[in-house]
């Protein structure tokens, strides 16, 4: 395979796992919950992840692995837009119960958090902000890339 094509699947890999693992380090470090949003954004990663793994491979992998970054980039744009109130966002409740637990004692003792408040921010820029700028620029880098080959 042509080394710009794996260093296209490359610079996916890095950007999400990097973006993945800062997501990890604020919950647990950071002690900031995660909203139902934020666990869409992080599949998405999870996603990319998933698929350009073995694009460093198997190139013909790489278009899905664009594709689930491109969704990682939407998604963020779109919880920044619920965050800056521009639309709704979810209006259901997202808590889950482990099968064999005591459902009102689990709900109440969930942490609440609503997907339409900006927990942190840096140089103004909500956590949704930036995985959408982030995750935009790592899929221009890597679709330049691939074009590259």
């Amino acid at each position: 395979m042509a080394p710009a094509r794996r260093a296209a699947a490359a610079v996916l890999l890095a950007a999400s796992g990097s973006l993945l693992l800062a997501a990890l380090g604020f919950q647990i470090l950071g002690g900031l919950a995660p909203c139902e949003m934020c666990h869409w954004q992080r599949w998405a990663h999870l996603a990319v992840i998933a698929l350009a793994l073995p694009a460093l491979r198997y190139p013909a992998l790489f278009p899905a692995a664009a594709l689930a970054m491109l969704a990682a980039a939407a998604l963020g744009l779109f919880h920044a837009g619920v965050e800056q109130r521009w639309w709704a966002g979810p209006t259901r409740c997202a808590a889950t119960v482990p099968a064999g637990e005591d459902l009102l004692g689990h709900i109440l003792a969930a942490p609440l958090v609503r997907c339409d408040q900006i927990p942190w921010s840096l140089l103004g820029l909500s956590m949704a902000e930036w995985n959408a700028l982030l995750s935009a620029a790592a899929l221009a880098a890597a679709l330049w890339r691939w074009r590259q080959a």
